[in-house]
Formats: C-alpha cells, structure tokens, sequence
C-alpha cells in the first residue's frame, strides 16, 4: 500500500480538486472499497483488459485541518494502456496502471449501476451503497459517459443513451460526515415538485473509520437529470453584455426563481429566529476577513473605517430568520432552460467551509448578494478586455442587478431595496473576501472588488 500511496502523492496535486496546492501531501490510507470487476470494456486511455476498480479514503495530513479525499481508480494490465493519456495515476504495482476512475468505463458503468439500481461495495473498513431515487430508464439501455470538463471541487460525469434521460452524476472528491447538501437540498426541492431543479436519481453513501476509529458515514456521489444543450447564466449574462443586450427582464425573472427556491426550501426545512449569537459570529465574520483583507491588500486600508461603518449600519438593523440557503450562489450555478426558464445547481455550498457550517440555517439574502456580485463580475471581466467599454458595462450592470433585487422582492415578499443595510454589508463582505482570492490567485483582476467596495461604501456617483 505504500507504493500506491506514494504514487497518489505524486499525482494528487496536479488535480483541480486537490486543495492544498503548494504543499507536498503527506498521505495516509483511511479505507477503501471495491465494486464488481467488469471485464471487457473498452478504456479511453486504449486498454481492453479485465479492470478492477478500487476506490481509496485518503487522509491528506498536511492540510490543517485534515482533507479526506475520494479517488476511485481502475487497475489495467500496463501491457494495454497509452502511459502518454491523461489520467494516468501510475504504476503502483509492476504490470499494473492505475487510472483515475471516472475517465474509465470500468468505473462509470458500476457508479451507474450503484445510482440506478443501488447495492453495495465493500473492503477493509469501508463500505459503499447505492441508494436509487427514482427509475430513470428501462434497464438495458447502453449509455455512454463522459467526464465535465472545467470543474474544480468534484468531478461529474454525464451518462446519455437512446430512450433514456441523461444523467450526469457529481462524484465528491473532498469528504465529509453527514449527508452533502447538495443531495439533501436538491432532492427535497425535486420531490417537492420544485421546476427549478433538476431532478434527483440516486446517490451513493459511505462508511468509513473516523477519528477515534468510529465509523462515520457520507456521501460519496449524487446522480440527476442532466440538462444537455443549455448553457450557465454566466456565459448567458457574458454575452448579452458584451453587445449591449437589455438583459433586465431574465434578471427579473432569475430573483423570482431565487425567491422561488428560498421560499420552499423555508417550507421543506426549519427555520429559526435570528438569535444574538448568530448576529455575532456573523459580525466577527466581516471583521476578521477585513482584517486579512487590509493585510494582503493595502489599498483597501484607506476605506477601513467606511467599511466598518456599513458593518454597524447593518447590525443596527432588522435581520430576518435564519433557513438553509444554496450557499455559494452566483450566475455560474444556474441554467437557462428554454422550456423550464431558470434552474438551480450545486447546492453543496462554499467548498471550503466546514460541512458542519453548510448545513446551518443561514440569511437568504446571502445569496441574493451573492449573485449581485455576479452581475458585477460580468461587467468587470469585459472591462478588463475592453476598458472603453466601462460606462456601458456598468449600467449594464447596475441595471440588471436592479431587475434581480426587483424580481425576487416580488416573488419573496420582501421589500425590494438594494440598498438595504445587511443586503449591502453581505455585498460589502463579499467583495472583501474576492479582494482576498484575487490577490492571491489572478492580480489582475483584483480590480473588479476593489471597484465595488469603492461603490459600496462611497456611492456609485463616486466610482469609476
């Protein structure tokens, strides 16, 4: 086993999924489990031998705290593999290549098998069981998968076959106890009768050691109606305002979506008074990102104080009750459907908060910030390319993110007022926090919060 742990660490932080980027991982086998071998299917990377498909809980202790990592692989015979294919994890074993598992059919056929007709695999101190949700598909339809390019956290993999709705199953690569809220979110709102999710098709949960050796249990994958065919709200929104679009009346009707989805899930799950613990843990939120903020980048230092201020306006305000939200909203997580309008994906949350936070009762209006800032975004990354296009783009902007707020008070109830205290303070904390990965990840771009802190603390009259 240390041969294939010391393979995965070579590996392993190429990954999109693998957090802690920078830093050697230091590795250490949890559990593993097998499903059924299946012999004879064909491999992308050119192999045609029987496969056996393992999947590996490793622990990466070089992350504080600890990251436990799903990777399912598929051993082949090294004689009947392209070593130059992507994918390739590699040779733990002599004559055996590990392939990482969804790029594999080995792999995606038995994951199929688990989400659609459940069963169960298992191996030392581990187990893993499909759990169906509904039938999707006569048995016996061929289906073929591909990998979803472009995601980070998790790696999906879609399933199309004649007669037979297309599938595409998100298998988590970071684990955690509990049921994911992505699954649990997603499928109360499809049973409910939500349009505006997709609907759920099964998962799949485990069983592993946890500190201490008490077993905990997880999600490992969620399979749902895939929408083919359709593109994200973020490259709808890029492309209506690079030429110039009026895009008011699909953010209208993206805040009554929103406000539509807010309101079911405060029917489908408890909700509770805002108490002054959480306005306190939320409060001490904005003020310790502020402080990293000022210390990574300085130029927000001069606004400090009228930072501070848009905090305490909000604490001097109403807050709402607390219900579960999706948690990491922005246009990227929501499909235009020509025939269903918008649809909500991930429902996971922020990656990078504990679990225990993400399924915490939390300010509805966090979202509604959340996909303001996006509207922002839109009109920041054309600015980059085209700074003769600034003025445009930012009525753009401001435009449709008024149609959003617009919308969704329609629909929720509330009083619809983008200027509202703690909808304004969420939007301020929120382009602190983007302050924050943008120095650290694309300088560049750090221009686009930095504008709208300006805005938010200065008024739009002052910013340019």
């Amino acid at each position: 086993m240390e041969s294939t742990l010391a393979c995965l660490a070579a590996w392993m932080p190429r990954q999109r999924w693998y957090a802690a980027k920078g830093r050697p991982p230091a590795l250490r086998l949890v559990a593993w489990w097998d499903a059924p071998a299946v012999a004879g299917a064909e491999s992308d990377v050119g192999a045609t031998f029987e496969a056996r498909v393992r999947t590996f809980l490793v622990a990466d202790d070089g992350s504080q705290p600890s990251v436990l990592y799903q990777v399912p692989v598929v051993a082949r015979a090294t004689a009947g593999v392209d070593a130059s294919a992507d994918h390739i994890i590699g040779s733990p074993e002599p004559g055996t290549t590990y392939i990482d598992g969804p790029f594999d059919p080995a792999y995606s056929r038995a994951l199929l098998e688990m989400v659609t007709r459940g069963g169960a695999g298992e191996g030392p101190d581990a187990v893993a069981v499909g759990q169906p949700i509904r039938t999707v598909a006569p048995d016996g339809v061929a289906r073929t998968a591909a990998v979803l390019s472009g995601e980070q956290s998790n790696t999906s993999i879609i399933y199309r076959g004649d007669g037979a709705m297309p599938i595409i199953c998100k298998v988590f690569r970071q684990l955690h106890a509990g049921l994911n809220p992505d699954i649990e979110l997603q499928s109360a709102l499809a049973d409910a009768g939500s349009t505006h999710v997709p609907r759920a098709v099964g998962s799949v949960d485990g069983t592993w050691p946890g500190p201490g050796g008490t077993p905990v249990s997880g999600s490992l994958a969620f399979a749902q109606e895939f929408l083919p065919g359709v593109e994200d709200a973020w490259r709808v929104a890029l492309h209506a305002a690079a030429r110039g679009e009026d895009f008011r009346d699909r953010a209208r009707a993206l805040g009554a979506a929103t406000a539509d989805v807010h309101l079911s899930l405060a029917e489908l799950f408890p909700i509770r008074p805002c108490a002054p613990s959480d306005r306190a843990a939320t409060t001490a939120t904005w003020h310790r990102r502020l402080g990293i903020a000022i210390s990574e980048v300085p130029a927000i230092a001069d606004r400090r104080a009228a930072i501070e201020t848009v905090y305490a306006r909000a604490t001097e305000a109403a807050w709402p009750p607390l219900q579960r939200i999706h948690g990491d909203y922005h246009l990227g997580q929501v499909l235009q459907d020509p025939h269903r309008g918008w649809v909500l994906l991930d429902f996971e949350g922020e990656p990078l908060r504990p679990m225990a936070e993400r399924i915490q009762p939390d300010l509805a209006l966090r979202d509604v910030a959340g996909m303001l800032r996006s509207f922002d975004y839109v009109a920041g990354s054309i600015r980059l390319d085209r700074p003769d296009r600034g003025e445009a783009v930012r009525d753009w902007a401001q435009r449709s993110r008024a149609a959003f707020v617009e919308g969704y008070a329609a629909t929720s109830g509330e009083t619809g007022d983008e200027d509202s205290p703690l909808l304004a303070a969420l939007e301020l904390d929120k382009a602190v926090y983007e302050a924050i990965y943008e120095a650290r990840n694309r300088p560049t771009w750090v221009t686009i919060p930095l504008r709208a802190i300006a805005r938010l603390v200065d008024g739009p009259a002052r910013v340019g």
